[in-house]
C-alpha cells in the first residue's frame, strides 16, 4: 500500500496549516492574558474593599456610621433630641470606660461635647482602639463628630485614668426628612478593642 506523502513546506496546504495554526496562539495568548488581568483586579480589589466600604460608610452613614465635620453647620434649631452614651469594653482589654453623663438632651444644630473616661485596671501599660456607631442606624446621616478619641490608639499605663472629649452636632438637615419627624432619640455606641502588641513588647523587649 503506498502512504500519501506529507504536503512540501512550499505547498498549498502548508502555507493554510500555518496561518491557522498562528491564529489559534494569538487567541491562545489574549485569553491567557485576559485571565491574568480579570485574577490582578479581583486581589486589587479584595485590598481596596475595606478602605472603600469604610469611605461608602463614613460619607453616606451606612450602618449607623457619623459623619466627619470641621466646623458646625451654622444653624440651630428649636427642636431637641436626646442623644444617649453607650461605653463598651471587648474581651481581652483590662479597662473600666463610662460616659460622664448617660445622656444630654441637644437642639439640631447645636455643638456640643461630652466626656468619656478610660482608667486601666491592669498592673501594666495595656492599649486600645475604639470603634464607634449610632442608633438608629438611619441616623448615622445627620450625626457629625466634630473631634473624638475613636480609632486612635490610646496607650494608658498601669492604673492610669484619662478623659476624652465627643464633640458632635446633629445635622439640622434631620428636620427636613419625614422618616425621622417621630425621632426622639439618638444612641452613640463605642466598643474599645486591644491593640495587638509586639511581641517584643510583650516579652520586655527580650
Amino acid at each position: 500500500m503506498n502512504t500519501p506523502a506529507a504536503p512540501a513546506s512550499g505547498s498549498p496546504s502548508a502555507r493554510a496549516e500555518r496561518p491557522a495554526a498562528t491564529s489559534r496562539q494569538r487567541r491562545d495568548i489574549a485569553v491567557a492574558l485576559a485571565c491574568g488581568v480579570f485574577v490582578g483586579l479581583m486581589v486589587g480589589a479584595a485590598f481596596a474593599a475595606v478602605p472603600l466600604y469604610s469611605w461608602f460608610c463614613s460619607v453616606t452613614g451606612f450602618g449607623g456610621t457619623p459623619q466627619v465635620a470641621t466646623v458646625g453647620p451654622g444653624e440651630v434649631l428649636d427642636r431637641r433630641i436626646t442623644v444617649r452614651f453607650d461605653a463598651n469594653i471587648s474581651r481581652g482589654l483590662p479597662w473600666r470606660f463610662a460616659p460622664e453623663a448617660t445622656s444630654v438632651e441637644v437642639r439640631l444644630g447645636e455643638v456640643v461635647t461630652v466626656y468619656y473616661t478610660v482608667t486601666n485596671q491592669a498592673a501594666r501599660e495595656t492599649s486600645g482602639t475604639a470603634a464607634y456607631n449610632v442608633t438608629p442606624t438611619q441616623t448615622g446621616a445627620y450625626f457629625s463628630k466634630i473631634n473624638c478619641f475613636c480609632f486612635t490608639e490610646q496607650r494608658l499605663k498601669a492604673g492610669e485614668t484619662r478623659e476624652m472629649a465627643v464633640v458632635f452636632f446633629v445635622d439640622p438637615a434631620l428636620a427636613k426628612d419625614a422618616d425621622q419627624n417621630d425621632l426622639n432619640t439618638i444612641t452613640l455606641s463605642y466598643t474599645f478593642y486591644p491593640t495587638r502588641e509586639p511581641a517584643a513588647a510583650r516579652t520586655g523587649g527580650s
